[in-house]
């Protein structure tokens, strides 16, 4: 899971270094690091080392998808989806958090619309069954 390096075995840092499972320093806030971008590029070679796979055809196997998912995933076409990403975990066993941190994505929290879960009112109603309450 997560590894804490104190800072007396790194004389380069001040602070405590912390680390995903892949390795990748959690630390880094750098305006200029590449993590920053969305790039579902380093999440797919990622997941092909750590599964131990030899190209993308193994990897849409693996992940129980068709070839040209991860084409159009490697090509900007198509986002990582939700149900992909869990797919990933399951078979990775990286986290969520790990997996979004690799492609890109270093949100802590996701907003959703207030205005999709509240409930309809009774003048717009878009069936019109005339049924009251």
């Amino acid at each position: 899971m997560w590894k804490f390096t104190a800072s007396s075995a790194n004389p380069y840092r001040n602070s405590d270094i912390m680390t995903n499972q892949v390795g990748i320093d959690m630390n880094s806030d750098s305006e200029n690091d590449e993590l920053l971008q969305y790039n579902p590029n380093r999440l797919l070679d990622t997941l092909i080392e750590n599964l131990r796979l030899k190209n993308d055809a193994a990897l849409s196997r693996a992940l129980e998808v068709a070839p040209p998912v991860i084409s159009k995933i490697r090509h900007h076409r198509l986002p990582v989806g939700a149900s992909l990403l869990i797919r990933m975990h399951e078979v990775s066993d990286l986290s969520i958090r790990d997996l979004r941190y690799l492609m890109g994505d270093r949100r802590a929290k996701f907003r959703i619309s207030d205005k999709q879960f509240k409930p309809k009112d009774k003048d717009n109603n878009a069936g019109g069954a005339g049924i009251e309450q």
